[in-house]
C-alpha cells in the first residue's frame, strides 16, 4: 500500500470511528419523559326536572237528571295551585264535591293551573223535563152514588108530621142533588120513606109515617123538584135505625129517608 492509499484508508478510519462514538453518544442520551394526559372534561351543569302538570280526575252521578232534580260533581286535583269550576262554582279545593242542581243540559269545565301548566276537564249532565202528570181521572158519579152520598135524611118532632125548621134546611140543601139525579136518569125513580119510633101502634104510626113522606114530597116539589119522580111509603116503626129506649134513638128513627128505585 503506498502512502496515499494508507493516508486515505486512516482518514477514513478516522471518520468511521467519529460516526460510531457520536452514535453511542447519542444512545446513551437518557429518553425524554411521556406527556401527561389531558385532564378529564368538567361535569355538565345539573338541569332541575321540570315540574309536573296538573292531574285532574272530574265526574258528576248522576248524568241525566229530570228537571228539578241534582247531580253530584266530584274531583281531584294534584299538582295545580289555582283550580276553578264555571257555571256558577267558582274557585275550589283540591279536592271535592258540588250538589248542583241545573235547570237545562249543562256540561261542567274544572280547570287547573300550576307551575307545570294547565289542564281541564269537563262533565255533562243532561236534564230533560219531567212528562206531565197524567190527566185526573174524572170519575162519573151514577145517579145512586149522588142520592147515597149527598142527599140528607130529614127529621120530625114526636107525633109530627110538619116540617120543622131544620127539616126545612136539610130538604132545601136535598133539592138540588136530587134534581141532579132525574137529569142524569130519565128512568130513576125516589123513593121518599116515612119512619116512626116505637111509640104507638104499629097502625098509627105506619099512618103517621105516610104522613111525613108526603110532606116531605110536598115541600120538594115546591122547590122544583119533579114531583111525578117521586114516590112515597111509609114503614111506620117497622125499619128502626136504633134500638134504645132514650130520646136520642126515638130522634133518630123519626125521619124520611130517599132511595132510588125505577
Amino acid at each position: 500500500m503506498n502512502s496515499i492509499s494508507r493516508t486515505r484508508f486512516k482518514n477514513a478510519s478516522a471518520a468511521a470511528l467519529a460516526l460510531t462514538l457520536l452514535l453511542g453518544a447519542s444512545a446513551c442520551k437518557k429518553k425524554a419523559p411521556a406527556p401527561p394526559p389531558a385532564p378529564p372534561p368538567p361535569p355538565p351543569a345539573a338541569v332541575a326536572p321540570a315540574p309536573d302538570k296538573p292531574s285532574l280526575t272530574f265526574t258528576v252521578e248522576p248524568t241525566s237528571i229530570q228537571k228539578g232534580q241534582s247531580a253530584m260533581l266530584r274531583w281531584q286535583v294534584s299538582n295545580a295551585t289555582d283550580m276553578s269550576i264555571d257555571q256558577g262554582v267558582g274557585a275550589v279545593q283540591s279536592s271535592g264535591q258540588r250538589q248542583v242542581y241545573p235547570n237545562d243540559t249543562t256540561t261542567y269545565t274544572l280547570s287547573a293551573k300550576g307551575p307545570g301548566g294547565s289542564d281541564s276537564k269537563t262533565v255533562t249532565v243532561d236534564v230533560s223535563t219531567p212528562p206531565p202528570p197524567p190527566a185526573p181521572v174524572v170519575v162519573q158519579e151514577s145517579a145512586i152514588d149522588i142520592l147515597t152520598k149527598q142527599v140528607q135524611d130529614a127529621y120530625f118532632d114526636y107525633d109530627k108530621s110538619d116540617i120543622r125548621d131544620d127539616a126545612r134546611g136539610v130538604l132545601t140543601t136535598d133539592a138540588d142533588p136530587l134534581k141532579k139525579v132525574f137529569s142524569m136518569d130519565s128512568s130513576v125513580v125516589v123513593t121518599v120513606e116515612g119512619h116512626c119510633d116505637e111509640r104507638g101502634s104499629a097502625e098509627y104510626n105506619l099512618g103517621l109515617g105516610d104522613r111525613r113522606a108526603a110532606s116531605a114530597k110536598e115541600f120538594l116539589t115546591q122547590l122544583g123538584v119533579p114531583g111525578d119522580r117521586l114516590k112515597t111509603v111509609s114503614y111506620g116503626k117497622e125499619k128502626p135505625v136504633c134500638t134504645d129506649e132514650d130520646e136520642a134513638c126515638y130522634q133518630r128513627n123519626r125521619h124520611v129517608h130517599f132511595t132510588a128505585g125505577q
